[in-house]
């Protein structure tokens, strides 16, 4: 029977399929979630269209992808009528010019304002990349003791899963552990918690500064910003829902199911906190259709943070793939960390990292550039009113 619905494939414990499904639900998409909702059947349907997509037997509706992309796990938004999309900022893009929605407030990305669109984009890509490592540290070392994150995963799949979730539980989680120093998440070394077993143990990596503290001072500025900007005005950059919000909101909702990190932005940020909730439960009701976008000295703070931290780690991996290519390298991303390849080393903040050469990464600040550049004088000035006097964005590649 053909699914006359559209399918979010995605999981709730990644900030991307929360985004991806507030951006669904705020522009009326009459969507299925998979594979919580589906059977063993529909799931299993499922995986071969994603096999076939990934192995190009299935084309792409958006975006197409170049040598800098590579699939992620999840979220994946399919169509009746055999669209694919991935990407959830892509998927964004593609709902705001493409879909028939006859039930949307108004669109994600302000593209009829230059300044406010490239805000927009900017925030949107700070979250994607550097809030995804602060989220998954909260998760995985702040709430180390109580987060149920491997047994909810066993939960979602469990029409695939059966008496396997116990297992499927035990190896999620082990593996989100071990692979925290490629999300930015270096322990000191001999770091250790008591009452934890060795699998669940905060890593830390031979030769790489810790950088617990960097993230962990980095979420406490991000909620102290963001709660002057939601105790103000509704959303982000005004009275209306856009993709900034959608991918602040992805990220801090994957914590929320954290109890110790959860706790952390009740006690830090309680207006955020209400409206991260609030999103959560598709409820757009204060986003005003004709709402006023704004940039004022409010948004000021979280773009501080931004040019503190996700603009000196984007210029750092660039410049890092460039040097990496003229030497010949050709294996990037997870892979050549999992194989000491394309590794570097840098500094945010006055802290010392040390890193893996990320294409995906280099593909979002080429995007971020480009639209800078691009933007006429006036434009550029009304951003640059908001923005740290060393935002670092005009600097050369």
């Amino acid at each position: 029977m053909k699914e006359n619905k559209w399918i979010v494939y995605g999981s709730n414990l990644s900030p991307f399929t929360l985004k991806v499904l507030a951006l669904c639900s705020f522009a009326g998409l009459d969507y299925r979630y998979f594979p919580e909702e589906g059977n063993t059947l529909e799931n299993i349907r499922i995986q071969v269209r994603l096999k076939l997509l990934k192995s190009g037997i299935l084309p792409l509706a958006w975006p197409e992808m170049s040598e800098l992309d590579e699939f992620p796990l999840v979220p994946f938004l399919f169509g009746p009528n055999g669209e694919n999309l991935y990407d959830s900022s892509a998927i964004g893009v593609w709902l705001d010019r493409e879909a028939p929605l006859e039930n949307r407030f108004a669109r994600f990305y302000p593209e009829d304002d230059p300044a406010l669109d490239f805000t927009n984009w900017l925030i949107d890509e700070y979250a994607d990349e550097y809030g995804l490592y602060i989220v998954h540290h909260f998760r995985w070392k702040v709430s180390a003791r109580d987060n149920v994150a491997g047994k909810n995963l066993a939960g979602e799949l469990r029409s695939m899963a059966g008496l396997a979730k116990p297992l499927v539980s035990r190896y999620f989680s082990a593996r989100q552990v071990r692979r925290l120093p490629y999300l930015f998440s270096v322990a000191p070394k001999g770091f250790h918690m008591d009452g934890l077993p060795a699998r669940l143990q905060p890593p830390s990596r031979p030769d790489f500064p810790p950088t617990h503290e960097l993230i962990e001072d980095s979420y406490a500025r991000l909620l102290e910003a963001l709660e002057g900007i939601l105790q103000s005005r509704p959303y982000i950059l005004g009275d209306r829902f856009t993709a900034a919000d959608a991918s602040v909101y992805g990220q801090i909702s994957m914590n929320l199911d954290d109890p110790s990190a959860a706790k952390f932005i009740g006690e830090k940020a309680p207006t955020v906190f209400a409206w991260t909730n609030r999103i959560r439960k598709a409820d757009f009701s204060n986003s005003k259709a004709d709402g006023r976008l704004t940039l004022d000295d409010a948004i000021t703070p979280l773009l501080t943070e931004i040019c503190r931290t996700y603009v000196p780690l984007m210029k750092q991996n660039y410049k890092a793939y460039v040097q990496c290519k003229k030497e010949g390298e050709t294996l990037f991303n997870e892979a050549a960390f999992n194989k000491n390849r394309a590794l570097y080393g840098g500094e945010i903040d006055g802290r010392p990292f040390r890193s893996v050469v990320k294409t995906f990464q280099v593909q979002t600040w080429l995007n971020i550039r480009r639209k800078w550049t691009r933007l006429d004088e006036d434009s550029k000035r009304r951003v640059e009113a908001v923005l740290p006097s060393d935002h670092g964005l005009e600097e050369d590649m």
